[in-house]
């Protein structure tokens, strides 16, 4: 079960948290995503708040809807910033509730929640809040756990937020990264997009970072 019991509102035919918080990042994604990441990321919220009512999963809602509302605020052509995305996302997110009045400890997970949500090895394995987030989000983009869902409630998911060419655009959106920022994407995801579809892209090796560690053995 969950912790939060009113305030509840239907989105697509599922119920989930209808307080100050979540409209506030619902407004938030809204600004700051493209239509299609717009769509995205509400999807993901709802696909992760369904995966936690049907496995009976307590967890904090506001959280789950935070973390995925605002996963990917960074996730733009405009994003020129020094470390990878999802960690810029994460100081962003993390500000938000914070501003908003949430406090260090589900601060922290919102924060978790953003900066590992494409690394489903470490995030589907931490609290319920990151590890809803997390499924949630690689349910929409790559398809994870696709059958634990009812297609029915897929599909009425699908048509009230569809995917208005996401694999295309999300695709132009790691490119561009790879391609300004590269340096940000060596550890990442990004870096398959990078090798894959950018010319001149070349990603440096973990094995030369060992060999050439200043030490003796």
């Amino acid at each position: 079960m969950s912790e939060i019991q009113k305030d509840r509102q239907i989105l697509a035919g599922v119920a989930v948290p209808d307080t100050k918080l979540v409209a506030s990042a619902l407004a938030y994604a809204r600004r700051a995503c493209e239509p299609y990441l717009y769509n995205h990321v509400v999807r993901s919220w709802l696909f992760a708040a369904r995966l936690g009512q049907l496995r009976h999963i307590h967890h904090d809602e506001e959280v789950v809807a935070v973390g995925t509302l605002l996963h990917d605020v960074t996730l733009n052509e405009r994003f020129n910033e020094p470390r990878r995305f999802e960690v810029e996302g994460a100081d962003l997110a993390r500000s938000f509730a914070r501003e908003s009045g949430v406090d260090d400890r589900r601060a922290q997970l919102i924060w978790d929640s953003v900066a590992l949500n494409s690394t489903p090895s470490i995030g589907l394995y931490k609290e319920a809040e990151v590890a809803l987030c997390t499924a949630g989000i690689c349910l929409d983009v790559v398809g994870l756990q696709y059958d634990a869902l009812p297609p029915d409630e897929v599909q009425q998911i699908l048509l009230a937020y569809p995917r208005l060419g996401m694999k295309r655009l999300m695709t132009q959106c790691f490119c561009h990264i790879a391609r300004t920022r590269p340096e940000t994407t060596y550890d990442n995801f990004v870096r398959d997009f990078g090798e894959r579809l950018v010319a001149d892209y070349r990603a440096p090796s973990s094995v030369d970072s060992v060999e050439r560690a200043p030490f003796d053995e």
